[in-house]
């Protein structure tokens, strides 16, 4: 077998300036159209340029990040329609995480730290209060589902939707800025967590898909709207 080439960058310190970055974008400090170049992703985050490229070139492939000028990104637009369509592919995988979670606490596969993880999940979500940040929200709601694939016992799940987990923050960062949808939504989650706790499949799995479904179209909506302001 022929010598791999050696590795270029520290692996975790590229993975550290991606998801710093990818908070940024979530949190609206680095909005759409903003400018990434290497030097001054560097100077803010006191890195070296190298691992600042490989996290830029993992931004453009997750589509966070778009070709600006000859040599520059900049943090891609969102699209209502693609965030929508994303929401429809996890849809499906949230009802279906939901009917194996409630399978398995059915028949007593589950385990006790599995089931407290998502109740915990739940339960520090809806204890947030109304002036905190909105990423602070936004983590929660990953934790809250991020569980919820866990206790399917299905692990391709989870794997499946990490990827586009940078495209769901951002989203949820415009659906979460009004009170009224952050209550809405921590109540949704109790409904999914209800029947799959009681062990009720068909339920849980219906409650899941149409909380997907509803946020997906409230994005839609919400994106639709602002791009029709912005070009008025």
């Amino acid at each position: 077998m022929d010598a791999l080439d050696p590795v270029t960058a520290e692996p975790a310190l590229t993975q550290l300036v991606h998801d710093r970055l990818v908070e940024a974008i979530s949190a609206g400090r680095l909005p759409p159209g903003a400018r990434l170049t290497q030097d001054r992703v560097a100077k803010l985050l006191d890195v070296s340029r190298q691992p600042v490229s490989h996290a830029l070139q993992l931004l453009r492939h997750q589509g966070l990040a778009v070709q600006h000028g000859r040599k520059g990104l900049a943090v891609a637009p969102m699209d209502g329609v693609q965030i929508w369509r994303l929401y429809q592919v996890r849809a499906a995988l949230d009802g279906l995480a939901a009917r194996l979670a409630a399978t398995r606490v059915r028949d007593g596969v589950a385990s006790r730290s599995e089931t407290a993880a998502l109740r915990r999940a739940l339960e520090r979500g809806a204890a947030i209060g109304d002036d905190a940040k909105t990423i602070t929200l936004v983590r929660a709601d990953v934790a809250f589902h991020r569980a919820l694939h866990d206790l399917s016992g299905n692990a391709e799940i989870a794997r499946t939707v990490s990827e586009q987990w940078p495209q769901f923050m951002r989203s949820m960062a415009v659906v979460l800025d009004g009170r009224a949808h952050r209550t809405l939504v921590w109540t949704e989650h109790a409904a999914i967590v209800a029947p799959v706790l009681a062990g009720d499949a068909d339920a849980a799995e219906r409650c899941a898909r149409d909380h997907a479904e509803r946020a997906g179209e409230e994005t839609k909506r919400r994106l639709g709207t602002m791009a029709a302001g912005a070009s008025d």
